[in-house]
């Protein structure tokens, strides 16, 4: 069951339909006060938690939530600035949604996590969607062959091997070209874009690489 802790009815009412569209199970409260009384009760298996929220707020729920339970949770926010993400995370949220934000994406970003916290309970690796084989310059995504320009597969292989952590743009310059041109940021946003629709290409409504606001990029797989 997936536990939905927004107080705004249209929004709540989209994400439950997406996730019942999906499969899942659902609960819907709107009063932080009640959160946290929700989750001992019901152990849903992955939380939306809303940043902002009447009674209690969203972080404050999340600090609490991790001093007696490990349940992934996904908040959502209307705030963008990375300061609001990082303190997020350190108050132990698994993953950041902005509003306004794709239902798709949504449930995409929930399966990924609920897939990543099922291979850790059962103490075998996450399944990995993308294969790299440097020694042919090739890559498949979830088992299809990507056509790669060098600079593309470059950039991927970067990526890659960092995969999970966020890689400025000006790490990411270093590993465009073997000759050390000079480039612009705005170089790795344009191949970005476009290792973005090949990727879309395999697995449309996943979105792997992620931008973080104002520091650059990650990759996600799981």
């Amino acid at each position: 069951m997936i536990l939905i802790v927004e107080d705004e009815p249209k929004l709540a009412s989209l994400v439950t339909d997406y996730l019942q569209a999906a499969h899942f199970e659902t609960e819907h409260i709107a009063d932080g006060r009640e959160a946290l009384a929700a989750i001992r009760a019901r152990k849903p298996e992955l939380v939306l938690l809303d940043l902002m929220l009447p009674g209690r707020d969203g972080l404050e729920i999340c600090r609490e939530l991790r001093t007696f339970s490990d349940v992934p949770v996904i908040m959502l926010t209307a705030r963008v600035e990375e300061i609001d993400r990082l303190i997020g995370l350190e108050m132990g949220a698994d993953d950041y949604i902005c509003k306004p934000f794709s239902p798709r994406e949504m449930v995409a970003r929930v399966k990924a996590i609920l897939r990543r916290a099922r291979a850790k309970s059962s103490g075998l690796p996450a399944q990995s969607l993308l294969e790299i084989r440097p020694e042919h310059h090739s890559a498949k995504l979830d088992g299809q062959v990507l056509s790669l320009t060098p600079v593309e597969f470059r950039l991927l292989q970067a990526l890659a091997a960092a995969e999970g952590n966020i890689l400025s743009r000006e790490h990411l310059l270093n590993h465009l070209y073997a000759d050390h041109r000079v480039v612009t940021d705005r170089t790795v946003d344009s191949h970005i874009k476009n290792l973005r629709r090949k990727f879309d290409a395999v697995m449309p409504g996943h979105d792997l690489i992620r931008s973080i606001y104002g520091v650059g990029y990650k990759l996600e797989l799981n």
